[in-house]
């Protein structure tokens, strides 16, 4: 049985802050240090940092260090207890480089993080959903933390989500999900693959594997109108009742109908798409700047216009393409003299990795979810 514990630390003193030597500490995360965090943390940080107040570290105009606090909109079961009674205030997400740890870094950026929700009037501070005795040691002694709440992962877990995968080719992403599902590293029920390409592999795969229902659904071009086809389609993942739908690798805009009648139905894309779903441009972890390349050919698309980054992202779909709210994402540097099939060959394990982590991000935050 895995644990998580939400510590409480006490905000009326004021205590005094550490000072790391060589750092420029400033009070906002900008686009670049958004996206150093999900190349050095993971793939969720920084939509939650992006959601709150940040003091950022900087060392030689390179982000090495970050903490959020008092973020908004959040819905994690961690945060329904003690997160919700008043005066109480959340920190974190909270990250220092690798390069920078065992320093006064972690405890500086900590510090100036308690120190804005001392600020804002809140009395306690809830650092919640540590899992690791070090760190839990660690917050005691650096700011007094003590621990408040404990959770059983597997039970916020409970029951598992009934799951419908669509796909269109040949199903890696669906493949490493259901050996995630089988050795119970992602608490889903996948109870059905839908295809509109009867000859793609992922069914193969889904029939191998021991899905209970295997759907093709192919849209018969010149013989159906669109129309009809969404109306069968629909009808087709309804039958299977999923509570959440994703897509992978799924090459078919789905009508307006669909979306509606399915709020839980996210898309990965292999492109690090910005935080705001309005912007047409991204910023990448050096700095620099390019196209947000959303569409069927995102990778290619980014070749061909001579950048040398990409990624993945894991977005909630809504009927603007490529638009909804991301869940995680993570860039991926091109190497010199990549083609698009040795881009594809790495970006493919950061995308199962990245699938991963959005489903298990939306399986702690569902019940909330409207």
């Amino acid at each position: 049985m895995r644990k998580l514990y939400n510590l409480v630390v006490d905000l009326e003193t004021d205590r005094a802050t550490p000072r790391a030597g060589g750092i420029d500490v400033r009070d906002a995360a900008d686009d670049r240090t958004l996206a150093w965090i999900d190349q050095e943390f993971g793939g969720t940080w920084s939509s939650e940092a992006h959601a709150g107040s940040n003091v950022v570290a900087f060392r030689d105009s390179a982000p090495v260090g970050f903490a959020t606090y008092d973020p908004q909109g959040l819905s994690f079961s961690w945060l329904r207890g003690i997160g919700t009674e008043r005066g109480v205030g959340v920190f974190g997400p909270y990250g220092i480089a690798r390069t920078e740890r065992g320093g006064l870094l972690g405890r500086e950026l900590l510090h100036r993080a308690l120190r804005g929700l001392r600020e804002r009037g809140y009395a306690r501070a809830l650092i919640a959903a540590v899992g690791d005795e070090r760190l839990i040691r660690y917050y005691a002694d650096a700011c007094g933390a003590r621990v408040a709440e404990e959770f059983d992962v597997e039970a916020m877990a409970t029951p598992r989500p009934r799951a419908t995968v669509m796909v269109s080719g040949s199903g890696t992403n669906l493949q490493s999900v259901l050996d995630r599902v089988r050795d119970g590293r992602l608490p889903l029920d996948v109870v059905s693959v839908v295809s509109n390409n009867p000859k793609a592999y992922a069914l193969e795969r889904a029939r191998s594997w021991g899905v209970p229902s295997i759907r093709s659904v192919r849209w018969k071009r010149g013989e159906e109108p669109r129309e009809q086809y969404d109306v069968r389609l629909l009808e087709e993942v309804r039958a299977d009742d999923p509570e959440l739908v994703v897509l992978l690798g799924w090459m078919h805009l789905l009508s307006e109908s669909f979306v509606r009648e399915f709020p839980h139905l996210l898309n990965l894309h292999p492109a690090f798409l910005p935080l705001d779903p309005e912007r047409d441009r991204v910023v990448l972890p050096d700095g620099s700047e390019m196209p947000a390349f959303r569409g069927p050919d995102a990778v290619g698309d980014a070749l061909r216009d001579g950048r040398t980054w990409t990624g993945a992202t894991v977005h909630r779909v809504t009927p603007s393409t490529d638009r909804g709210p991301v869940l995680a994402r993570k860039p991926l540097r091109v190497r010199a003299g990549e083609t698009q099939l040795d881009v594809m060959e790495r970006l493919h394990p950061l995308e199962h990795d990245l699938v991963a982590t959005a489903l298990m991000r939306w399986v702690y935050e569902r019940r909330a979810l409207p």
